[in-house]
């Protein structure tokens, strides 16, 4: 038994160092257990009375009751794998024919020979061929050499093996290899006699890496560094929607299919992560919000959720602020009726432009000069009154004269003149761009020159309205 514990050292070291890489995924597989050598069947005549002899345990296989025999195997592929057996016995029954008989034999006792085997086969399994997980039949062929007593010999090895899988990594294996001998007289420590060899054993398969540790080996795990699930491959499903992480927009909350593993709190067809209102049912023209008055703006930014109104005034109807049918965004004078065509501005009527003019022909101007005179300010403040009151409309400030003079001088003249009043209207708070003025000198009497009265008629100033 020394000799077998030193073997069985020696194959766990060998085991040790190279556990990196019997099938893909544990290609490494160690067994160990008892083996049983029966002599008889290089002994006997005919292949009936071999078969006949095979089980024949009591009286001529020799068994040791301890482990008596290890084997370390490496799967190379194609369901071929490649094995080193070492064993021990001892043999207590040797089996002979008994000289002169053809039928008969006769079992001896060498004297407890010590039986070494040192074997290397190649085995092919066929546990794929029958489609089976459980049972994994095998052939199997080698050689080694073998210790019987004082003698050795190279032997020549075939035989059949049977495995139970227990597990995925163990499993009961038997097995029974023919070793035959080129030198068999079959004298007891003298040569080796062909024998068969029998094993029972447990095998456990290894060497398969799992880096994560989810059962799924390194070179099937589609994630092989992160824990995963057999049906992604190895790969996770961290919040259990079915959905694997790495095809999952939202892998840390279960989530629909629909939305690519993303939860709809609100159930409206949108994922949360894109919807702005999650725990409101909304429309996806609104990134989920809803919109309460059909408005087009959605009821968090519409400030009247109930009544529908422009995005551009946040969701709120328009006011009409002096209810002149002009909204206020279109009215140029929002506190003041006016009318559509006007832009909400009240329009200027002849009267009032006959009002003006009325004002306008009482404008007196020192003589020869566009100076006014100080009775003149009055007037020119009722004016400015009259134009307030319309301020988005343009007037035009003409001037006139008499006939005294030359021409060039009247036209001067009456363009200082309605010039000053344009001025002085600027000055006491009419827009610029309201006002234009223009002369005419002499050229547009309303009376005769001929008289004092006529005359004054004529030095005028009058104001028109400027239609666009």
């Amino acid at each position: 038994m020394k000799h077998l514990n030193k073997l069985f050292a020696v194959i766990c070291l060998i085991v040790g160092l190279s556990s990196q890489a019997q099938d893909q995924n544990n290609p490494w597989a160690l067994t160990f257990g008892v083996n049983a050598v029966d002599t008889r069947i290089s002994a006997a005549a005919s292949l009936e009375d071999q078969i006949s002899q095979y089980f024949n345990a009591k009286d001529n296989w020799n068994i040791l009751p301890s482990v008596s025999y290890l084997k370390v195997s490496k799967y190379v592929g194609n369901n071929i794998s490649f094995g080193v057996t070492g064993s021990v016995n001892k043999i207590k029954r040797f089996v002979n024919k008994r000289e002169g008989s053809s039928l008969d034999y006769i079992v001896t006792n060498p004297g407890d020979l010590t039986y070494y085997g040192a074997d290397a086969i190649i085995k092919y399994s066929m546990m794929n061929l029958i489609g089976s997980k459980v049972i994994d039949p095998s052939i199997h062929i080698g050689g080694g050499y073998t210790f019987m007593g004082d003698a050795s010999a190279g032997t020549v090895n075939g035989g059949l093996g049977l495995t139970f899988w227990f597990t995925e990594q163990v499993g009961l294996s038997l097995e029974s290899t023919y070793k035959h001998s080129f030198d068999d007289t079959r004298t007891p420590n003298v040569d080796i006699a062909s024998h068969m060899q029998h094993f029972a054993g447990l095998t456990f398969k290894f060497g398969g890496k799992d880096t994560d540790g989810d059962g799924i080996y390194d070179r099937d795990d589609a994630c092989p560094e992160v824990a995963g699930l057999k049906q992604f491959n190895g790969c996770p499903d961290t919040d259990a929607d079915g959905i694997q992480d790495s095809a999952d927009e939202c892998p840390t909350v279960f989530g629909l299919a629909a939305l690519n593993g993303c939860p709809d709190t609100d159930g409206d067809g949108i994922a949360d992560k894109d919807d702005a209102c999650p725990e409101v049912a909304g429309l996806k023209a609104l990134n989920g919000c809803p919109d309460a008055d059909g408005d087009g703006v959605a009821d968090k930014d519409d400030k009247c959720v109930t009544v529908a109104g422009p995005k551009e005034n946040a969701g709120c109807p328009w006011p009409d602020t002096d209810g002149d049918g002009v909204l206020d965004k279109d009215d140029k004078c929002i506190d003041v009726k006016g009318t559509v065509a006007n832009s909400g501005c009240p329009e200027v009527s002849e009267e009032v432009i006959k009002k003006l003019n009325a004002y306008a022909k009482t404008i007196l101007f020192n003589s020869g000069k566009s100076t006014f005179k100080a009775q003149t300010i009055p007037v020119l403040q009722s004016i400015v009154a009259i134009l307030k009151e319309y301020p988005y409309s343009r007037f035009l400030i003409e001037g006139h004269t008499d006939s005294d003079g030359s021409n060039e001088m009247n036209q001067t003249l009456s363009e200082n003149r309605a010039h000053a009043v344009e001025n002085y209207l600027i000055e006491n708070g009419i827009a610029a761009d309201r006002l234009k003025h223009t002369g005419f000198g002499e050229t547009k009497p309303v009376a005769t020159n001929k008289t004092a009265k006529g005359k004054a008629m004529n030095r005028r100033t009058e104001i028109s309205l400027i239609k666009e």
